[in-house]
């Protein structure tokens, strides 16, 4: 299932400000999803070219840590940015290209994946990245 997120709400349950910035962002990176943050900067500045690349960083970092966003880092690659949340999927990942796309959770419920060992630790989120070759890639390759 995935959650779309009421800026406002979260904004405000937090005691901040909406503001232009980050509601362009928060667009931006729901309109790129996978999207590395020189994506995010270039996008948000065809509606609102002052923005400031800090601005947009500050974004970022904030609606990411508030949850309405989400951050995925895979081995190797920039950082990327989804809005895509709540719902624990995963990632396949093109070791040529970098492309990646949403993969719904392996088995059963959130978290996903119920490890061998827990370690005593409680476990709310599995992060699972599958790594291959893209169509497109694949395409070039044989070609």
């Amino acid at each position: 299932m995935t959650e779309t997120v009421d800026l406002e709400r979260v904004l405000r349950d937090a005691s901040l400000r909406v503001t232009r910035p980050r509601r362009a962002v928060l667009s931006a990176v729901a309109g790129n999803p996978h999207a590395d943050t020189d994506t995010i900067i270039d996008a948000v500045r065809q509606d609102h070219p002052a923005v400031s690349h800090q601005a947009v960083y500050d974004s970022l970092r904030l609606l990411t840590r508030l949850g309405a966003i989400r951050r995925i880092q895979p081995h190797g690659h920039n950082a990327r940015y989804e809005a895509r949340v709540g719902d624990n999927h995963h990632h396949v990942v093109c070791r040529s290209c970098g492309n990646i796309a949403d993969v719904d959770c392996a088995v059963g419920e959130a978290p996903c994946l119920a490890p061998s060992h827990h370690h005593g630790f409680e476990i709310d989120e599995a992060e699972v990245l599958y790594w291959g070759v893209c169509p497109s890639c694949k395409d070039l390759a044989e070609a």
